[in-house]
C-alpha cells in the first residue's frame, strides 16, 4: 500500500488484523473466569488488549512503519495510532448504532415517563466526579506534588476525570481549553484512569446486584412492564420493502447519517469554531440517529430497522473492536505514564459518583434496579458497562435507560472537564 511515495508493507496490516484475533481469543477466555458469579464478559477482551498494549505495542509499531523519501533523505513514521483509532471507531459505530436500534422502539416512550429522573441522574454522577476530582486538586496542593508543577497537576486530574468517565469528547475537550502548554499531561491523566473506568463500572454493575441479593425474574420482570407503557410494538399490515434480508442497508444508513450529524460543531467560546466548541461526537450522532430509526421502523413502506439478530451479532463485534483499538493504546500509554497516587484518584473518580448516582436513584429518584443500573452506565458515559448489564441481567431494555441519560452525560462531562481547567490552571 503506498503512502507519501513509502510503502506499508502487507506484512504490517496482516500483522493488525491477526493481533485483533488473537486479542479477542484471549479476551473471551479471560472474560469468561467466574469468580463468585462475577466475571468480565466481553471486558475481558480489554484486559487482553492492554496486557498486548503493555508488551507488544512497540513490535505493533515496527510493522506499521511507512518508509519514504524525501530528496535523496529516507523517513520513518508509524501510523500504529491511527490504526488503532481506524479499529476503535468501527468498533463503537457498529455498537452504539446496535445500541441505539434496540432501544429506540422503547426509548421515547420511557424518555417521556421518566425524563427529569434521567436528565438529574445524568447531572448529579457528572458533577460529583468533577467535585471529587476538585477535591484531589486541592488535596494534591496539600500534600505535594512531586515534580509537577500545579497548573501540569490540574491538567493531569482533568485528564484522570476524562479518563475515570471513559469520555473521548470529555478527553478532547480538555485538552483544548489545557492548550499546546499542558495537553500532553491531560494525555497522561487520561490513560492512566481509563483502565480502572472501564473495568470498574464493568464489575459495579454486576456485583450491585448481588450485593442487594435481587431478584433478577422479578426486576426484569419490573423493567419490561414499565418498558411496554405507551411503547406497544409497531404492527405493520403491509409487507414492507427490505434492501437486504440482514437490515445491513439500513444500519449504513443510520450509521452514515449519525457520523454527519456527529461532525457538526457547535461554538461554546466567542472565538467561534477556532475555540472551544462542542459536538455530539461520531457516539452521540449515531445512537440518536439509531434511537430514531428504530422508533419509527420504516418510512412509507421501505423497512429501516435491521434483524433483531443482525443487532446482536453487530453489537457484540463492535463493542470487541472497540475494545481492542482501546486497550492496545491505553496499554502502551499506561506503562509510559503510571504513577500509584494517580491512580488512586482515578479510582475515586470513578467509584464515588456511581455510588452516588445509584442511592440517589433508588431512595430519591425511585428508579427499579435494571432502570438505575442502565442510568448509571449511560450517566458513566460507558460503553462496555452497557455490554456487560445486557449480558449479566439477560434482556436488552436496560439500553434505553443508557440511551436517555447519555446524552445529558456527554454535554456535562464535556463543560465539567473544561471548568477544571479553566478555575484551577
Amino acid at each position: 500500500m503506498s503512502l507519501f511515495g513509502g510503502v506499508i508493507p502487507v506484512t504490517g496490516i496482516t500483522f493488525l488484523i491477526a493481533s485483533i484475533f488473537v486479542i479477542a481469543f484471549a479476551g473471551y477466555v479471560i472474560g469468561r473466569i467466574n469468580i463468585k458469579g462475577v466475571d468480565l464478559g466481553t471486558a475481558g477482551v480489554f484486559i487482553a488488549a492492554l496486557l498486548y498494549g503493555c508488551l507488544f505495542y512497540n513490535v505493533l509499531a515496527s510493522n506499521l512503519t511507512v518508509n519514504f523519501t524525501v530528496a535523496d533523505e529516507v523517513y520513518k513514521v508509524a501510523y500504529t495510532k491511527e490504526a488503532l483509532k481506524i479499529v476503535e471507531n468501527i468498533g463503537l459505530i457498529l455498537f452504539i448504532t446496535s445500541v441505539g436500534f434496540i432501544a429506540g422502539p422503547k426509548f421515547f416512550g420511557d424518555f417521556k415517563r421518566n425524563f427529569k429522573s434521567y436528565v438529574l441522574l445524568g447531572f448529579v454522577i457528572i458533577v460529583t466526579g468533577g467535585l471529587v476530582a476538585a477535591a484531589c486538586i486541592l488535596i494534591g496542593r496539600q500534600i505535594g506534588l512531586g515534580d509537577t508543577t500545579p497548573q501540569e497537576f490540574t491538567a493531569i486530574v482533568a485528564g484522570l476525570f476524562s479518563g475515570a468517565l471513559t469520555s473521548t469528547p470529555a478527553f478532547s475537550a480538555a485538552k483544548a481549553t489545557a492548550g499546546s502548554d499542558y495537553e500532553d499531561y491531560v494525555a497522561v491523566g487520561n490513560g492512566i484512569a481509563y483502565i480502572f473506568g472501564v473495568i470498574g463500572v464493568v464489575l459495579f454493575v454486576q456485583l450491585i446486584p448481588k450485593i442487594i441479593k435481587a431478584d433478577m425474574d422479578k426486576e426484569r420482570a419490573l423493567l419490561s412492564v414499565a418498558s411496554q407503557v405507551d411503547n406497544k410494538a409497531k404492527a405493520f399490515s403491509a409487507k414492507l420493502i427490505e434492501f437486504d434480508p440482514f437490515g445491513l442497508c439500513a444500519f449504513a444508513l443510520a450509521a452514515v447519517v449519525g457520523i454527519f450529524f456527529g461532525m457538526i460543531k457547535i461554538p461554546l467560546s466567542s472565538q467561534g469554531l477556532s475555540g472551544t466548541t462542542f459536538s455530539l461526537t461520531t457516539t452521540g450522532g449515531c445512537l440518536l440517529t439509531a434511537l430514531v430509526f428504530g422508533h419509527f421502523r420504516k418510512i412509507g413502506r421501505v423497512s429501516i430497522m435491521p434483524k433483531d439478530a443482525t443487532l446482536k451479532v453487530l453489537r457484540e463485534l463492535g463493542l470487541m473492536l472497540f475494545l481492542i483499538g482501546a486497550g492496545i493504546a491505553g496499554g502502551a500509554k499506561f506503562v509510559e505514564c503510571f504513577k500509584p497516587i494517580y491512580f488512586v484518584y482515578g479510582i475515586f473518580i470513578t467509584i464515588i459518583p456511581m455510588l452516588v448516582g445509584f442511592f440517589f436513584a433508588k431512595y430519591v429518584l425511585k428508579l427499579n434496579l435494571l432502570n438505575n443500573l442502565g442510568s448509571i452506565t449511560g450517566g458513566m458515559t460507558s460503553t462496555p458497562a452497557l455490554g456487560t448489564l445486557i449480558s449479566s441481567v439477560g434482556t436488552e431494555d436496560v439500553a434505553a435507560a443508557y440511551a436517555a441519560t447519555y446524552p445529558i452525560a456527554l454535554i456535562a462531562v464535556v463543560l465539567v472537564s473544561q471548568f477544571l481547567i479553566i478555575l484551577f490552571v
